[in-house]
């Protein structure tokens, strides 16, 4: 995969040339300097630039050149972004420029610059509208020797070195344009039905998924441990006891559901797996409902018009970007959107699901046997080839789900749910929790998990206990099939993995 650095500009006609002959002078420039821009004119974005109803306004736009052409007919053309869309805005700039020579051209990617001028029709296909400058004023050059993006293409690895310019990139303006898009989308979902939105700690001495996969947070000198008897001694830590960095805000989205009906959290979460597949990632962030009174249908329900609101706001709100990814990164990430918007999703139980893999005749990898978890090859089985559908399972097998679940009459299963879409497997997991504190210590039990670590959340069921359902949507797994990116690593803005927190 690479990512591309610069989108090519338009070709002109010679009756556009001609034109352009006539351009107004401008008044003398001030490099680096925006004391004397021109504050009467309407400072605009580009995305507002390239519309057909800015035409005839004089406006002043802000942004970075991505190329510069010169015409033989004494004239220059700009490529001009400051992030606000996916295509820029051309400038042209006349020969007449007091600081034509001396800077504009010298302009090149990466330079920062102030243009103002008049936006006007453009002879040029594939764009409405053109900005004739009046003035350029330069802010920032960028040596085009050493600057590292050149106009090519360069790989995604190759570009995770450079996260501190990757973001100028077409691939990675595109990508941070969608993730905004998707985490304005998840706000808006639950505030419009009600839902509080609760800040968790990230920092936590309890395990929610148990399974010791967590970062430890201390103020101790590691190089001089205060020990008690060969341990250490946290009495002299900052918490006076063992601390870590979240792996999810549930346990504590749990409290105030049981307080206030309906809560959701969003925020970064931390996994200290020592994992370096494309899909895995220290820190990221996580998108976790709570809600009392839920059982696991409702559950489902929130989870499937969740994930089509999320699908429909990024077709509809980012098209641009879209339609990027689908020509240069993955020609089926627009129909794979639609179709799940406009499916009704399969409902079918663990044992179910197993049924029907262990008579499919298909050869996986990893063996399906009922008490097992399913693997991706299997999700995606059942998504693609199967139902070409999201499918829910639900009723896992308790020993393979975490203490939290709640566990079902028939003793062997538990209401957990997970969501599967094609091409990638799971992308929300969720469950009815255990509301019981009789089988919830029970549970904590079987899993060898310390009840004391436990005891406000054993308080939940003691005073006035009630039926409640959540689940989570990692926000770096939903960008990623969003827009189809291979590696996710490349949909957050700064990967944490094993022996990689640069930045």
């Amino acid at each position: 995969m690479v990512a591309l650095v610069n989108s090519p500009s338009p070709e002109r006609t010679e009756a556009a040339k001609a034109v352009h002959g006539t351009a107004r002078s401008c008044t003398e420039s001030v490099p680096y300097q925006t004391s004397n821009i021109n504050t009467a004119m309407d400072k605009i974005s580009v995305a507002e630039a390239r519309r057909a109803a800015a035409i005839g306004r004089q406006v002043r736009l802000q942004g970075w050149v991505r190329t510069r052409r010169d015409s033989k007919g004494g004239f220059s053309f700009l490529e001009i972004n400051d992030g606000s869309s996916f295509g820029n805005v051309q400038v042209v700039a006349d020969g007449s420029l007091a600081n034509y020579e001396s800077e504009v051209k010298k302009l090149g990617a990466g330079c920062s610059v102030t243009v103002e001028g008049a936006v006007q029709a453009s002879p040029a296909k594939g764009q409405e509208t053109e900005v004739r400058a009046e003035r350029v004023i330069v802010h920032g050059l960028a040596d085009q020797e050493t600057y590292p993006l050149q106009k090519k293409q360069h790989s995604f690895e190759f570009l995770r070195t450079l996260a501190h310019l990757r973001p100028r990139t077409n691939t990675f303006g595109a990508v941070t344009r969608v993730r905004n898009c998707v985490s304005r989308s998840i706000h808006n979902f639950f505030q419009e039905r009600g839902f509080l939105y609760i800040h968790t700690p990230i920092i936590t001495a309890s395990d929610c998924e148990g399974a010791g996969e967590m970062f430890k947070v201390t103020t101790l000198d590691l190089a001089n441990v205060a020990k008690q008897q060969s341990q250490v001694d946290f009495s002299k830590d900052f918490f006076h006891r063992p601390a870590y960095l979240t792996v999810s805000g549930q346990l504590q989205g749990e409290i105030f559901a049981c307080a206030l009906g309906k809560i959701y959290t969003f925020g970064p979460t931390f996994r200290a797996e020592n994992s370096n597949t494309s899909r895995h990632l220290a820190e990221f962030w996580m998108v976790e409902p709570e809600m009392a009174f839920y059982e696991l249908t409702d559950n489902m329900d929130l989870a499937e018009a969740f994930l089509k609101r999320i699908f429909r706001d990024v077709l509809e709100q980012a098209p641009e970007d879209m339609q990027f990814f689908q020509q240069r990164i993955d020609d089926t990430v627009l129909s794979t959107l639609e179709g799940i918007v406009t499916s009704e999703f399969v409902r079918l139980s663990y044992t179910e699901a197993v049924e029907r893999l262990e008579k499919s005749g298909q050869k996986f990898e990893f063996p399906v046997a009922w008490g097992r978890d399913l693997q991706a090859e299997h999700e995606r089985w059942l998504t693609e080839q199967l139902f070409q559908r999201p499918v829910i399972l639900y009723d896992y097998p308790r020993t393979i789900k975490p203490f939290y679940m709640r566990v079902n009459d028939d003793g062997r299963t538990v209401r957990a749910m997970d969501l599967l879409v094609p091409k990638v497997g799971e992308i929300i997991g969720g469950s009815q929790r255990e509301e019981r504190l009789d089988v919830l210590q029970q549970r904590m039990a079987e899993q060898g998990l310390s009840a004391d670590n436990y005891w406000w959340y054993a308080d939940l069921r003691r005073y006035g206990t009630v039926p409640h359902s959540g689940f989570g949507l990692g926000l770096e797994r939903a960008v990623q099939f969003i827009t189809g990116m291979a590696n996710i690593r490349d949909v957050i803005p700064f990967p944490r993995t094993p022996g990689s927190a640069e930045f």
